[in-house]
């Protein structure tokens, strides 16, 4: 019974639908330039929740490769040396005395490793790009920052101990020095000192700018080398006006409460540091957070801006179709006399609007797409179109065709029969 109203039901629309597909065809231009406002305007819509995720991707994927149990001190460090004496009047910087604090104090911390950073002056093999930046670290290191060892292997706790002269390169050191030549066993010179490569770090997130703390730094273009071979090695050929370290990793076990560990280190810096400002704590998890309720945010207000295009395409749609009302009164007129209902008079209207509508939305979908792909080309930006972006893009102009043909189609329906037949 149910599979026999459905097929009635089907009859019943199929005719109105055969009527407004004729009708649009029939008025080919005209159809066309109504669907472009349509068009235009999801596939801005689209565009821009492409660009959006994709620069959302990068960011999200930097921060959880900082890893969200981890918990990052960077210190504020001034090349003004009246700026850099007078906190220094307050503050002794970050040393490893609050290292051994943090060890002893922080509730479920499961590893920490201080660092010590350098810039070269100049360096063996000669950079083909960007001069790489050298981290003193912890064999632990690997373990906090999530480092995925590509060849070779990282220092050991035997290596750091000694301060040996050895390194691990991240993925963009060592295309920069070696090229696609095989670095395991070869010599890296750091100012006046040579370091033995025993090791290449896989590809790491990077984030374009400055993220809460955390310095706009490539952190693929890398040298690693034991905390001590930095410190006794390189630490001569670098201006006094550095914190004993100046960086601080941790990370807390899994089932440790982020926040609470996070409170801690800021007690224990506060105290040491007299409150100085002269260090930035960065909690990757709260990061996260915030990072996803303003992609949600910026979701909306991308969608609202296009959206005012599908507004425009929604009007000239319900233009278009009044004045398809006013031309096609006598047809309508002769419907309702020969009895169609008014509700067969709002179908066939609506449905050609639906029409207009989805036809317009799939070309749009096709043109963001394209629109997508040469922004990432000519501009360089990563953009990514979601399933979810082209559902929403579709949905929103198929719904403002709805709505904007509800009006013309009831106007239509309303006429009345004997005056519409005599209209001219």
């Amino acid at each position: 019974m149910k599979a026999v109203k459905a097929v009635r039901r089907a009859n019943a629309w199929l005719p109105d639908l055969r009527r407004s597909l004729d009708n649009l065809l029939l008025h080919k231009l005209r159809s066309f330039l109504t669907m472009l406002g349509m068009i235009f305007g999801v596939a801005a819509v689209l565009s821009m929740l492409s660009i959006g995720a994709g620069a959302q991707q990068q960011v999200m994927a930097f921060i959880e490769d900082l890893g969200v149990h981890n918990l990052i001190v960077e210190a504020k460090e001034s090349t003004d040396r009246q700026v850099w004496a007078k906190v220094r009047q307050q503050s002794p910087g970050l040393t490893f005395h609050d290292v051994r604090a943090m060890q002893a104090t922080v509730a479920g911390l499961d590893s920490l490793t201080p660092r010590k950073r350098f810039t070269p002056s100049k360096l063996v093999p000669k950079p083909q790009a960007d001069m790489p930046a050298v981290f003193g670290v912890d064999p632990n290191y690997a373990y906090i920052g999530g480092l995925r060892v590509s060849i070779g292997r990282f220092f050991t706790s035997e290596e750091s101990a000694r301060s040996e002269a050895v390194c691990v390169l991240g993925d963009a050191a060592r295309t920069n020095l070696f090229g696609l030549d095989d670095p395991i066993g070869r010599f890296v010179k750091v100012n006046e000192q040579w370091f033995r490569v025993i090791g290449a770090a896989g590809a790491q997130a990077v984030a374009q700018t400055d993220s809460s703390g955390l310095p706009a730094q490539d952190r693929n273009n890398v040298i690693y080398v034991p905390t001590g071979a930095a410190m006794f090695r390189l630490e001569d050929n670098y201006s006094s006006m550095r914190d004993e370290i100046d960086g601080v990793y941790l990370r807390v076990k899994p089932d440790a409460d982020v926040t609470a560990a996070a409170a801690t280190v800021r007690g224990i810096l506060a105290t040491s540091h007299r409150g100085a400002d002269d260090y930035a704590l960065v909690v990757p998890a709260e990061l996260l957070a915030e990072q996803q309720r303003t992609k949600r945010i910026f979701d909306i207000v991308m969608v609202a801006l296009a959206s005012i295009s599908l507004l425009v395409g929604g009007i000239g749609i319900m233009n278009i179709m009044l004045a398809s009302v006013l031309e096609r009164t006598p047809e309508i007129g002769l419907r309702r006399a020969i009895g169609a209902r008014q509700t067969d008079i709002i179908r066939q209207f609506v449905m050609e609007t639906t029409l207009i509508a989805v036809a317009g939305g799939t070309i749009g979908l096709a043109m963001g797409v394209a629109m997508s792909r040469l922004i990432a080309s000519f501009a360089g930006w990563s953009t990514i179109v979601t399933s979810g972006s082209l559902l929403l893009s579709f949905s929103v102009s198929v719904l403002i065709g709805l709505v904007f043909g509800v009006y013309p189609a009831t106007k239509a329906a309303r006429l009345d029969p004997v005056r519409a037949l005599h209209y001219q």
